[in-house]
């Protein structure tokens, strides 16, 4: 849990209704909003507390002034993740779903209802909106329940580091797919004792602002030292150009964990580095370069991001043992002062896949944060206002 903080909170608004369903977004790596920043994307589902079972159902829509809209329906969903539910563009929105026994995406031209359908579901886009990464959902699923989406088998999932699997780049134009780098290269060019005999996937995929670049995760099954038969995983950080050459290992130090580009050659990874341990990295891409943030108030893994202005860095929590509340934080970089601006019960049987993280983000303009909550005993998006604490602080 973090430490050493000024207390300070701030009302959060569900902007969702309470109408017995249960609204979220998914991942904080993704923004809420459209340009105008009036318009959320949301999923919404009938039932809560459990995995996300084969062939149950998510809705996918825009929610506006308090009204949920409909778009359409999904079955390739998960808690944390959501259909990887995107803005395309003001005029159309992305999402991923099952047809054909396979997992798709779809793109939805709001305002003719017309669809055009991706050859595969994608885990990101560029920013450019000219490709997108995919990786196979089935085996992510397998290997990180609550990430990828249940229901399909293919004869790959017996391989456990494969070469003709991994992560593959989506031409969205011409709507074709190439494998870009495969699990079994990854395991070659940068083994390490026991990898071999492991079971290997890829997750965490995210493409630099530019378009031009993006990081990924390697990670594979490590068993003990907790115990006979109890599982863990060893995680290597790399980045790599769209085409996946000039592959970079940018954290092979045992674990890295949330992260965001914050500029075309900047990522904040919270990781574990023989320095100094567990903390908020700021690694430079193609460089040896690793700095620290906010050492002193962070001991917890939580989803970070910085404000548009680079001044402020926005992470959450995961449920203190002692209350089972998540905490809201934000650490202003410039003075190194952090804050506690919300605390939320966590319902402590929602756990595992099924648990509801807050996965904090800001809107564009860095004036309202948008996060998921079951503190009022459903899933429900909330807002927080910054524009006095903001003005308060100076900004």
């Amino acid at each position: 849990m973090a430490k050493n903080l000024t207390i300070r909170h701030l009302e959060a608004k569900r902007v969702t209704p309470a109408d017995g369903k249960n609204y979220f977004f998914g991942y904080f790596d993704k923004n809420h909003w459209d340009s105008g920043q009036q318009r959320l994307l949301v999923h919404r589902a009938d039932f809560t507390g459990r995995q996300v079972r084969f062939g149950d159902i998510a809705e996918v829509g825009i929610l506006e002034n308090g009204q949920f809209t409909k778009i359409g329906e999904t079955r390739a969903w998960c808690w944390q993740q959501g259909a990887m539910l995107q803005w395309f563009d003001d005029d159309h929105v992305i999402y991923n779903d099952f047809e054909n026994n396979g997992f798709i995406s779809r793109i939805v031209d709001l305002k003719t209802g017309a669809e055009r359908k991706l050859c595969r579901a994608i885990y990101c886009l560029s920013p450019d909106r000219k490709y997108a990464l995919s990786l196979d959902f089935a085996r992510l699923d397998r290997e990180r329940p609550g990430y990828g989406y249940p229901g399909v088998w293919t004869e790959i999932l017996e391989h456990g580091w494969p070469d003709n699997d991994g992560i593959w780049l989506v031409d969205i134009e011409k709507n074709s797919a190439e494998l870009v780098i495969s699990i079994g290269q990854i395991v070659r060019d940068f083994n390490r004792e026991g990898m071999d005999q492991s079971t290997s996937w890829f997750n965490h995929i995210l493409i630099s602002p530019d378009s031009k670049r993006f990081g990924f995760f390697h990670r594979w099954r490590k068993f003990g030292p907790w115990g006979p038969g109890v599982r863990s995983h060893v995680t290597h950080m790399f980045t790599a150009n769209l085409d996946g050459s000039d592959i970079y290992p940018l954290n092979l130090e045992d674990m890295s964990s949330h992260y965001a580009w914050i500029s075309p050659t900047q990522i904040i990874n919270y990781s574990n580095r023989f320095k100094d341990g567990w903390q908020y990295h700021l690694f430079t891409d193609k460089s040896s370069k690793v700095e620290t943030l906010g050492e002193k108030y962070f001991d917890d893994d939580g989803h970070c991001t910085f404000s548009p202005d680079h001044k402020w860095m926005l992470t959450d929590s995961y449920p203190d043992p002692v209350d089972s509340c998540r905490a809201l934080y934000l650490y202003n970089i410039e003075k190194d002062i952090a804050y506690e601006i919300g605390r939320f019960y966590a319902d402590p049987s929602y756990d595992g896949p099924a648990r509801c993280d807050l996965h904090p983000s800001f809107s564009a303009d860095g004036k309202t944060i948008c996060f998921d909550s079951i503190h009022e005993g459903f899933r429900g998006v909330y807002n927080v206002d910054l524009r006095e604490f903001l003005a308060a602080e100076g900004n």
